[in-house]
């Protein structure tokens, strides 16, 4: 099963008892600073479940899958997601 964050709105308000409503704000207000942080160039880190970083990717050979002509792949940048040691640990005994 996927968790998504109709999923997270829920065991918010489940487990910690807010409104549906309050915990949609908790929800949207915790991702967009997320965004914000990342859009700024700064990595993210959470302890204990890990760290998103901006990855600058170079620009690079490549080929069109459809017609097989070589093409430029445009240099760009990407979330990356390491996570901690404590969640690689837990993963592992699961």
């Amino acid at each position: 099963m996927t968790l998504t964050k109709n999923n997270i709105v829920t065991a918010i308000s489940k487990e910690i008892g807010f409104t549906k409503k309050d915990s949609v704000t908790l929800v949207e207000s915790l991702l967009e600073i997320m965004k914000k942080t990342l859009e700024a160039g700064e990595d993210v880190l959470i302890s204990g479940f890990g760290k998103f970083c901006i990855k600058t990717k170079n620009a690079r050979k490549g080929r069109n899958p459809a017609t097989g002509n070589p093409m430029t792949l445009k240099a760009r940048k990407v979330v990356t997601f390491k996570c901690s040691g404590k969640l690689r640990q837990k993963i592992c005994e699961a």
